[in-house]
C-alpha cells in the first residue's frame, strides 16, 4: 500500500529522531508535520488524499485533511480591514498552501529544524523550531514560535495549532478539572446545539436530549464532527491530554497560557470532511490566541502586530509508552 505520506520528493522530507521516535516535515507543502511515529506506530491523522501542491483559494478539505498544519491568520475564511487594504484570508489560512523555508542548510536526521512561512493575505512572517528529546523513556516535541510582522502598518493576526491526532472508538480526551464548559463553534448535524452554545464537559447534552460523554472516542460510522472552545486559560490549565490505551500511547499537550490562553477541541470520527470519500478519525488540540475561528470576528481577544515587531509563544507535545 502506498505511504501518501512519503510517496512524493523524498529529498525534500526533514526527518528529527530522537530513538524510536521520528517526526516528519514536508517543507514545500506548507511546513507540515505529515508524520510522527514510534516505531512503526502513527500518531497523527493520515492524509485522506495524495498530498500535492495547494492553491492560494482552494478549501482545505480539496487538500490531504491530515498531518499537523498551522493556521495564520485565520482558521476561517474571511476578509479582513487593515491599515493597508482589506485583506481576503483563505480557508485555514495562508501557511499550509505555501513553500517554507528551512533556516538549517543540512536535511539530514538530526533532532532540531527550524522552518520559516510567509503568509500572502497579509505581511506577517512565522519562525517555527521544533526540538525532539528522549528523557526517561518520555519524548517530548518542543515547538518555538515567532511572529514577525515584515510591514510599516500594524496588522491583525490569529494562530491556531491545527495537529489531528489519530484515535480509534474508546480513547480518552483528558482536560484540566477546572474545565467545566466549551462555547460550541460547529456541531455536525446540530447534535451538541448552534454555534455559541455553551456545552457542559465532560458530560453534555445533546441536542435531542441524551446526554453523552465528550471524553470518549466514537467509532467513525458515528459521523461525530464538532468543533469547541475552551478558555480563556491560565498556567494552572495550560495541557490536554489523549489517551490511547489500545495504541499504549499518552499524548500530552502543553501550551502557553499568557500568549494563546485558548484551546480549541476538534473532535472527528468520520463526520468530515462531508465530501463523499474517506473521513477523519481524530482529535486535535488547538492551542490558539482566539475563542472563534475567524479574524474578522473581533472581541477581547483580539491581537495586532505593530510594524516590525515580533511575538513569541511556546508550545510541547510530550509522548509516553502506557500499558494496553
Amino acid at each position: 500500500m502506498t505511504d501518501l505520506r512519503t510517496s512524493f520528493a523524498k529529498t525534500e522530507n526533514v526527518l528529527i529522531r530522537a530513538g524510536d521516535c521520528a517526526v516528519t516535515i514536508l517543507p514545500l507543502y506548507g511546513g507540515k508535520i505529515a508524520s510522527i511515529r514510534i516505531g512503526e506506530l502513527e500518531l497523527l491523522q493520515p492524509p485522506l488524499a495524495p498530498i500535492a501542491p495547494r492553491t492560494r483559494t482552494m478549501p482545505f478539505d480539496a487538500a490531504d485533511a491530515g498531518g499537523w498544519d498551522e493556521c495564520l491568520p485565520s482558521v476561517a475564511p474571511c476578509a479582513v480591514k487593515t491599515e493597508a487594504a482589506v485583506a481576503e484570508i483563505p480557508d485555514h489560512g495562508d501557511l499550509w498552501r505555501v513553500e517554507w523555508a528551512a533556516r538549517d542548510e543540512s536535511s539530514e536526521t538530526r533532532d532540531k529544524v527550524t522552518l520559516v512561512g510567509k503568509c500572502f493575505s497579509l505581511p506577517l512572517e512565522l519562525e517555527r523550531r521544533m526540538e525532539l528529546l528522549e528523557t526517561g523513556g518520555h519524548w517530548h516535541l518542543n515547538l518555538q514560535y515567532k511572529l514577525i510582522n515584515t510591514s510599516s502598518k500594524a496588522v491583525p493576526w490569529s494562530w491556531s495549532a491545527h495537529p489531528l491526532f489519530a484515535v480509534e472508538k474508546g480513547d480518552r480526551v483528558v482536560l484540566p478539572e477546572s474545565i467545566h464548559s466549551l462555547w460550541l463553534e460547529g456541531s455536525g448535524g446540530g447534535r451538541l446545539g448552534t454555534r455559541g452554545d455553551s456545552v457542559a464537559w465532560p458530560m453534555a447534552r445533546r441536542a435531542d436530549g441524551a446526554t453523552v460523554d465528550l471524553r470518549v472516542a466514537d467509532g467513525p460510522r458515528s459521523g461525530i464532527g464538532d468543533k469547541l472552545f475552551a478558555g480563556p486559560l491560565d498556567g494552572s490549565a495550560n495541557w490536554c491530554a489523549l489517551e490511547r490505551p489500545s495504541a499504549g500511547v499518552r499524548l500530552r499537550v502543553k501550551f502557553d497560557a499568557a500568549a494563546t490562553p485558548y484551546l480549541g477541541l476538534w473532535i472527528c470520527y468520520g463526520g468530515w470532511p462531508e465530501r463523499p470519500g474517506p473521513k477523519q478519525m481524530c482529535v486535535a488540540f488547538e492551542p490558539a490566541t482566539a475563542p472563534v475561528d475567524s479574524l474578522a470576528e473581533t472581541g477581547p481577544w483580539s491581537l495586532v502586530l505593530e510594524p516590525r515587531d515580533c511575538f513569541k509563544w511556546t508550545m510541547e507535545v510530550e509522548i509516553e509508552r502506557i500499558e494496553r
